[in-house]
């Protein structure tokens, strides 16, 4: 099996799953490729450097990649994967782990079910942007897993941003910004600002406005075949645009318009963990002490 391990590596625990996962790996005979940066960050700590292989780029021969970090280092690793249909998994080292699911003590568990194809592959449907004005850091990797957000940059001011749905007028949201997000990006910024769970499964996405100055102003539900075009407007000439952790400036005159993207992200999920066990473990789904 080739097998691709990426990682941020900001923290000493990654170096302790790093080193678990790699013991687990040369067991397997597997054919290990180590992300170019992560290798020049930790080749000092490797034994048998002739092990392994680097990459800077993926192509389609690879059979898995391995996330070691929390859920951002999930978030960078599929600009990596990109359309290649390559399948994902994380070693959670970081906070929350709702995308990175296998804890330290199950890295070996874990590992040894994946070879074994013990496992299912969670299609994840990705959102796609446009701008009117061509963006260089949009348009290299114009897509993202989460969420698609606008908001506000250098004031305290709100924004207006004007929603249509398939060129169809639907409101002008005053507020500090507006979400778009998958069914993966539900559990993530847009429900921090009010926006429904939905199942990763689950062929909508998310509209959610940003502490919005407007009593009526909800989370909207709506088809993933919508065209979503947002126009912003304020006090100042620009605003933030986000694609899950990367971040750009447009100018108020850029017309942004988000759709499905036309490719998914494939997530492992192992027969033991499932979406509704990670809810009520990670985000303490319905927990009551009185139960």
């Amino acid at each position: 099996m080739k097998i691709a391990i990426y990682s941020q590596f900001s923290k000493k625990k990654s170096q302790a799953s790093l080193d678990t996962l790699l013991n687990v790996l040369a067991q397997k005979k597997a054919s290990v490729y180590i992300d170019h940066d992560l290798f020049e960050e930790i080749k000092q700590n490797l034994t048998h450097l002739e092990n392994y292989k680097v990459f800077s780029k993926l192509d389609a021969s690879f059979d898995l990649l391995i996330s070691i970090g929390g859920d951002g280092t999930i978030l960078r690793a599929i600009t990596h994967v990109k359309d290649l249909n390559i399948p994902i998994v994380g070693i959670n080292t970081g906070r929350l782990g709702f995308l990175a699911t296998i804890q330290f003590d199950e890295i070996e568990t874990a590992i040894n079910q994946i070879f074994k194809g013990n496992y299912k592959l969670s299609k994840r449907t990705l959102l796609s942007i446009e701008t009117s004005n061509e963006n260089e850091k949009i348009s290299q990797l114009n897509f993202a897993l989460n969420e698609i957000a606008v908001s506000r940059k250098n004031t305290t001011s709100m924004i207006t941003v004007e929603t249509r749905l398939n060129n169809e007028y639907l409101t002008s949201y005053w507020s500090d910004g507006l979400i778009v997000s998958s069914p993966t990006g539900s559990t993530g910024y847009s429900l921090s600002c009010g926006g429904p769970v939905i199942t990763p499964d689950t062929t909508s996405f998310v509209i959610t406005p940003i502490a919005p100055h407007n009593l009526s102003a909800r989370p909207l539900i709506i088809e993933d075949s919508t065209s979503i075009q947002l126009r912003v407007s304020g006090r100042e000439d620009n605003y933030l645009i986000s694609l899950d952790s990367r971040i750009a400036t447009l100018s108020n005159d850029t017309i942004v318009t988000i759709k499905k993207a036309t490719f998914t992200i494939s997530m492992i999920e192992l027969n033991t963990k499932t979406f509704l066990d990670t809810l009520r473990k990670k985000l303490l789904w319905g927990e009551d002490k009185r139960n």
